[in-house]
């Protein structure tokens, strides 16, 4: 196919909200260029696909969305970037009907035949590649924003650092400029995400709070959200300007990975559990107070990481109930090549793991349930979505509770007062 039949472009995104985002501005850059985006069932003439390799179900789900894609048009230019191509490069070219792979470090490659992807910068010389700048715009009310890439920690299990590099960040004035972009758009929300997002000022000496500060000043984005922050970095002084009455919400995603003290060291992660819990009742003290919203507390948390016994399950549960966040993000481990866990003895067997993921799961609703619960009767702000959905309309509050109530087009993309 020449380059003049290239009309129409699908692009497919799995994993984390920094694919997303990046993903969205691939699609800005080609629909500029002049290329119609259609859904990934029509038979577009090129496939931009997007992958994740956090996990072994995430390659496989990489994979089988390509054999997909070229069974529905085996004429397709069918270009795969992402984590998983920068770390599984040569199965995934090895797949019938790929034309192009891009890793993470490679994004400013030019796709066969058509177009640049646009606004991606080559990597320098000395072969550290600057943050490729994204941000999301297929929503009508949240955008999210990327301002880091990469991550220097190497815990034991995570493949992230060796495909996604060192830890580097978007300059302050570019962060700002995407969002004034979004702002433009009619977005009242952005959600700050990276690899590791409270890194943020490796490459360029700024700092994590000064960004938030600039970010704070733009008009027409109402409300903020940090997506996820290492709790050694979610120092004393951003928690207390947050809480000095900024833009930025009551909501924060933590990982903790594990509530043994024992694994978390063996992962070489850089905190342990008592830390972890004073910093959680930090920031309840600096945020909280009769009649405002309670801080809603994502934590990410692993089930079977190599070593864990029923003792250290047991412990991480007796920690969770006793720091009580307001939903966990479950996820078996898994074994990735190339990590220093995958070589580790005291493998966890997968029954094992599944009994592990269905009891923090378990607890996970609980968790919800009371923080719901504990906040009702509490004035709140909603931003209501766009979408009909059969006659209701869904939004956030600021300490992301899901509101449902019947659909009015007046509320759309509205931020609304409410009674929880």
């Amino acid at each position: 196919m020449g380059k003049n039949m290239y009309k129409t472009i699908a692009l497919l995104t799995l994993g984390c909200k920094l694919n997303y985002a990046e993903t969205s501005t691939y699609e800005r850059g080609f629909v500029e260029a002049g290329l119609k985006v259609v859904p990934w069932s029509a038979g577009a003439d090129i496939y931009i696909i997007n992958t994740c390799s956090v996990t072994a179900t995430s390659d496989a789900k990489s994979r089988n969305l390509i054999r997909k894609v070229h069974r529905i048009n085996p004429d397709a230019c069918i270009v795969v970037t992402g984590c998983s191509a920068q770390l599984r490069r040569s199965e995934i070219e090895a797949i019938p009907g790929v034309s192009m792979v891009f890793g993470c470090g490679e994004k400013s490659r030019v796709v066969p035949g058509t177009l640049s992807f646009c606004g991606i910068t080559e990597v320098s010389p000395d072969g550290k590649q600057d943050p490729f700048a994204a941000w999301s715009s297929g929503e009508r009310t949240r955008s999210f924003l990327k301002v880091q890439d990469g991550c220097n920690n190497y815990c034991k299990y995570c493949t992230v650092p060796h495909a996604r590099g060192e830890s580097r960040n978007v300059p302050i004035a570019e962060c700002v400029d995407n969002a004034r972009r979004a702002a433009a758009l009619g977005i009242k929300e952005i959600v700050l995400t990276g690899v590791n997002t409270g890194d943020f000022g490796r490459s360029t000496g700024e700092s994590f709070l000064d960004l938030l500060r600039a970010l704070n000043e733009v008009d027409g984005i109402e409300r903020y959200r940090i997506s996820s922050i290492e709790p050694n970095l979610l120092t004393e002084e951003i928690v207390d300007w947050t809480a000095s009455g900024t833009k930025f919400q009551p909501h924060f995603h933590i990982p903790l990975q594990s509530g043994s003290d024992e694994l978390l060291k063996r992962m070489g992660r850089r905190y342990d559990t008592d830390f972890f819990a004073r910093k959680l009742e930090y920031v309840r003290k600096a945020m909280e107070a009769p009649g405002r919203p309670l801080v809603f507390f994502g934590i990410d948390v692993m089930a079977g990481l190599p070593g864990e016994t029923d003792r250290h399950f047991a412990d991480c549960i007796g920690f969770l109930k006793s720091v009580r966040p307001a939903y966990i993000h479950v996820f078996p481990y898994s074994r990735r090549p190339g990590t220093e866990a995958a070589a580790m003895d005291g493998q966890v067997s997968e029954s094992v793991k599944k009994e592990r993921v269905a009891e923090l799961e378990k607890l996970c609703n609980t968790l919800h349930d009371e923080f719901v619960a504990a906040n009702r009767g509490v004035h709140e702000k909603v931003l209501f979505e766009s979408t009909d959905r059969l006659g209701y309309m869904e939004g956030y509050t600021g300490n992301y509770i899901r509101i449902r109530r019947p659909y009015e087009a007046s509320l759309s993309g509205k931020i609304v007062d409410v009674i929880i």
